[in-house]
């Protein structure tokens, strides 16, 4: 035997091995990764708590207007809707002051200069909770699209679980090519490789992770931590937040939101691609060891295979795949099939473009790699401004 049939057989193996732990995880946190049941505000009890909804935003006028309908057919008895207008360039403010009497207790503000050491977002949010009156204060974005129920779903799924951080993590709608080639691997992060069982068992910071998109939190827990004012120049602010929390031992809850919210993050490849720079090393933080070592993980376990049996197929011909190798290779390709057929049925995305995973899982890489490159050298843009992450 060769000392490359060695080296392939080792490989195999430790892949192998690696991604049936992944695997194992990920069987885990399907059972954990709960969905709160949907019910209406009658369960509530009198009365219900008042929630404010605080929604950022900066040009949003081709989006926000589905989340204003939403909210307007909220069925929860008392909330108020907060809205920051950020210095929109476009029609946002036509588009806000046409639903101001749809929703009777929306107020829309006028965003702040942006202060030196702070993330858009972050200054956006800590004005918002500064107008909000609520016992619970709910900080979602204005590509969000609620369930009549979701409110009430959310704050009684908060309330009955003690809850310090509730994060619903909605339906991605997915529409372009490369939406539906990257999307789905936000869950592939939050599910594989995040270990929920341990999350507010152990309360390391490391383990904290919370979508942006739905952040519910309990008014005095987020005046504990210091709100966003303590995050105030991290730009995964999601990420930060929810380390805080777990970081002070509060009880951190990500929960499956399919049924009650949904959202369409990009509508355009050159926005996806910018987004995605935005996050992927910033959620990192100043662990570029922990970075790199993701990378590499998927690199090898998640990609390795796909890449690997053609090449060989190639150079050593077809009855290389009854080798010992060639069998764990193939066998790596199927489970790896089936974790994003998995994902699919889950969270109602394509089950056909699951199988373009390998194509998937490659821009991903080179977006993960332009995310370095970009927060190493001139800072990162989104939302017309230039961000230099601490990292």
């Amino acid at each position: 035997m060769s000392t490359t049939d060695w080296i392939l057989i080792v490989y195999a193996g430790v892949t192998m091995a690696a991604l049936l732990m992944l695997w194992g995880n990920l069987l885990v946190n399907l059972f954990i990764f709960r969905r709160p049941p949907v019910v209406s505000a009658s369960v509530l009890g009198s009365p219900a708590p008042l929630v404010s909804v605080c929604v950022p935003a900066r040009n949003e006028a081709l989006r926000i207007g589905n989340l204003l309908r939403s909210l307007a057919a909220q069925d929860y008895p008392d909330f108020e809707v907060i809205i920051l207008n950020d210095r929109s360039e476009d029609d946002t403010t036509a588009v806000l002051q046409a639903w101001q009497n749809d929703i009777p207790r929306m107020r829309v503000m006028a965003g702040e200069s942006l202060p030196r050491g702070w993330v858009g977002k972050c200054w956006a949010c800590h004005q918002l909770s500064r107008e909000a009156r609520g016992h619970y204060i709910l900080f979602t974005d204005a590509d969000t699209i609620l369930h009549p129920q979701c409110l009430s779903s959310a704050v009684q799924f908060a309330q009955a679980h003690d809850a310090a951080l509730t994060s619903l993590w909605p339906r991605q709608v997915a529409g372009t090519w490369s939406e539906k080639l990257i999307i789905p691997f936000v869950y592939q992060l939050l599910l594989v490789f995040l270990p929920h069982a341990l999350v507010n068992r152990i309360s390391h910071a490391g383990l904290g992770a919370a979508n942006g998109q739905f952040v519910l939190f309990r008014r005095s827990d987020y005046d504990a931590l210091g709100g966003h004012e303590a995050v105030r120049n991290h730009l995964v602010e999601d990420v930060a937040l929810a380390r805080a929390t777990l970081a002070a031992g509060r009880k951190l809850l990500n929960v499956d939101g399919t049924e009650l919210v949904s959202c369409r993050m990009y509508h355009r490849f050159a926005d996806l691609w910018e987004g995605f720079t935005k996050n992927l090393r910033a959620a990192f933080e100043k662990n570029a060891g922990a970075f790199v070592f993701f990378g590499v993980l998927q690199a090898t376990v998640l990609l390795g295979a796909f890449y690997l049996v053609p090449i060989l197929l190639i150079i050593k011909g077809g009855e290389w795949l009854l080798t010992l190798p060639g069998i764990l290779l193939l066998a790596q390709i199927a489970l790896i099939w089936l974790m994003r057929v998995v994902f699919a049925v889950r969270f109602k995305q394509s089950v056909l473009w699951a199988f373009a995973h390998p194509i998937g899982q490659t821009l991903a890489l080179v977006i993960a790699l332009n995310s370095w490159v970009q927060t190493a050298t001139g800072g990162v843009k989104w939302k017309g401004r230039i961000y230099k992450p601490e990292v």
